[in-house]
């Protein structure tokens, strides 16, 4: 294998490149661009990374010291432009384009080495952006199966240690590139490595092993890129590693193979030494890859470039998923270890959305990005590497199931006493089915989302928000009928009108529409909560997590019980208005959460204003979810009103 070598002197024609061009046709899972595309894009990669290397053992001093290699430099960058200007339109090209022909303007005027390094590697990251070309392998390699595939394809021409000298070495022309050069490695990102096993180098021994899977190229390329650390480096990195280091800068595979090693650090440096670990490591990278805090910071990165490229629906889009699909997953542990830095961080991401919702300045949609990923940071400091001890997790697991559960019982147990109150016993199955259906879904949901589909963050706030919505629809139904009969003389018509028939049906769907839609919006959250609280507790705290959700689910049946008993003493009047009160106060509770969570998911528009937030009363200081509110207790208000002008 003959690795980190220009081509040869080429004719000024595209007709060079088509056997690459046609080699990479048949590369599953490099990019994810057009099949149109793909070719020329990954082509154009692959040309600018040899340039970066190439160009700066060519010209020195600004005087050329090869010229047929600077001739090479020179129609690379020529064929860059044209390709460029044949990819479909993005609205990155002009951009691109131009950057490309001033890179061949500062070839022309034989500028150092330094400046074409830097814009190579700028326009090359441009274009892998642009094109959305795939830059990374699927799963970290795994590097066990390095040294064969090593001693297989590397070794006759590289050598044992990759410096050059293997058996068939002696004569080459170009000789094999001594993979131990600190200063030319360091000039080459791991999926500029991929590219070379991927395509080969044309006028050279190296040849493309198109043989090898997309996954066994990615083991050699990882291989060849921490060839040369010695264990002392590697050594270090992992200790910084394991104190948080290098964490930020290096939260996937993608960050880790995309830029070059001079660009993501210094030589010597902490982070440098993290690379050094990280390369012969890679698969330590999947967890910080999956953890949902990383997952926001790359989400909000993204944000923030869509914002500043005229994006602003992209932009929208991948902030939101920013919290459901990250934050949102660890707030309720967050939430455990430091209250107000989850509310300051959910405060901090909603201003966001509203900032690019409000289309302002691109410089004020990154310093709100900046702002929120120094929050999120926090957040990952104060919640890493500790697992929480059996007493916290219990006393969580308590908490989320009592506090959630809570809201249901009122509603089911009010519903409950009701019928029992007025001897409706075939009522009673109704409810019943409603809550025990909404039990069952919330298991089917629970395996959906824990092994098959993983439910988007989006799918999961509309739900929820819709949810809420008709639960509150529902409430401020059966609270109506329940207070028209608040009084004895309405009361007891309607006894006599009921003697010998059932309640309405209409009326007992309704309450078991309630049951079941109160208890299943309650289960998606919970369901949510204790998948985060289980892994945090870890297995010596999980016992506590189940002791946890047993105390609570005997706590809640206890306050429902008691509810029912106590409720079905009191008066008919007494108790119908306590009833009608709380469902028409569930009923705002329900209409602003469910608000809140179609903000969330992006559905309805956010306007925050100074007010305070108590979302376990539904409110949040936001002006859409405060005005409907306000119209429900309007709504609320003018029924009493209505009623009392026609007792009168």
């Amino acid at each position: 294998m003959k690795l980190i070598r220009s081509y040869s002197f080429l004719p000024n024609s595209l007709s060079w490149c088509l056997p690459v061009v046609l080699l990479a046709a048949n590369l599953p899972g490099v990019v994810m661009a057009a099949s149109a595309d793909d070719e020329k894009a990954q082509t154009i990669v692959h040309m600018l990374d040899y340039v970066s290397v190439d160009y700066p053992g060519v010209v020195q001093d600004g005087k050329v010291v090869n010229v047929e290699e600077y001739a090479e430099q020179h129609e690379f960058v020529t064929q860059v432009v044209a390709l460029l200007g044949q990819l479909s339109a993005v609205p990155e090209q002009p951009m691109l384009v131009e950057q490309a022909r001033g890179l061949l303007a500062l070839i022309e005027a034989k500028v150092p080495g330094s400046e074409i390094s830097a814009l190579t590697g700028r326009l090359r990251i441009g274009v892998i952006q642009a094109w959305k070309l795939s830059v990374a392998p699927q799963q970290p390699p795994d590097l066990q199966q390095a040294p064969r595939l090593f001693a297989q394809h590397c070794v006759v021409c590289h050598g044992a240690q990759g410096r050059g000298d293997g058996p068939l070495a002696k004569g080459m022309e170009p000789a094999p590139s001594n993979l131990q050069d600190e200063a030319r490695m360091r000039q080459r990102s791991l999926y500029g490595l991929y590219n070379t096993i991927t395509l080969g180098v044309r006028g050279t021994q190296m040849r493309a092993f198109t043989e090898l899977s997309e996954a066994d190229r990615w083991v050699l390329a990882f291989f060849i890129g921490g060839l040369r650390a010695d264990s002392k480096t590697v050594a270090k990195g992992e200790a910084l590693w394991r104190q948080g280091e290098g964490k930020t800068t290096f939260d996937s595979l993608r960050g880790l193979v995309t830029e070059t090693p001079s660009q993501q650090a210094a030589t010597g440096s902490s982070i440098d030494a993290v690379r050094a670990y990280l390369t012969q490591q890679p698969h330590v990278l999947q967890a910080v890859a999956q953890r949902p805090l990383a997952f926001s910071r790359t989400k909000l990165n993204e944000a923030a470039q869509a914002y500043a490229k005229g994006n602003r629906e992209d932009a929208r889009h991948l902030a939101t998923a920013a919290y459901l699909d990250g934050f949102e997953l660890i707030e309720s542990a967050l939430g455990n270890v430091d209250a107000p830095l989850r509310l300051e961080i959910e405060r901090e991401m909603t201003a966001l959305r509203t900032t690019i919702g409000e289309g302002r300045p691109s410089e004020t949609v990154t310093a709100q990005v900046t702002k929120v990923r120094a929050l999120l940071i926090r957040a990952d400091e104060a919640l890493s590497g500790s697992v929480l001890s059996p007493n916290t997790a219990f006393v969580s697991s308590l908490l989320i199931l009592l506090r959630e559960g809570l809201e249901a019982i009122l509603v089911v147990s009010a519903i409950v006493a009701f019928t029992v109150k007025t001897g409706r016993h075939d009522a009673s199955p109704y409810i019943h089915a409603g809550w025990i259906g909404a039990v069952a879904l919330g298991g089917i949901t629970w395996i959906i989302a824990r092994y098959a589909l993983s439910i988007s963050g989006v799918s999961r706030e509309v739900t929820e928000g819709i949810t809420a919505l008709l639960a509150a629809a529902m409430l401020l139904y059966v609270g109506w009928w329940l207070h028209n009969r608040a009084n004895a003389q309405a009361w007891n018509r309607f006894v006599r009108e009921q003697v010998n028939t059932a309640l309405g049906k209409r009326t007992l769907w309704a309450m078991a529409g309630i049951s079941f839609l109160v208890v299943y919006r309650e289960l998606f959250e919970v369901i949510l909560f204790y998948e985060t609280l289980w892994s945090q507790a870890g297995v010596a705290g999980q016992g506590s997590v189940l002791w946890g959700i047993a105390t609570a689910a005997l706590l809640l049946v206890l306050i429902g019980g008691m509810i029912l008993r106590y409720s079905v003493r009191l008066p008919i009047g007494p108790f119908f208005m306590v009833t009608s009160s709380l469902l028409a106060m569930m009923a705002v509770v329900f209409v602003g959460n469910g608000v809140a969570a179609l903000q969330e998911a992006g559905v309805l528009e956010t306007t925050t204003v100074r007010f305070f937030s108590l979302p376990m009363l539904g409110i949040h200081p936001t002006a859409q979810s405060l005005m409907l509110q306000a119209l429900t207790l309007a709504l609320i208000a003018g029924g009493l009103w209505s009623s009392r002008v026609k007792a009168a």
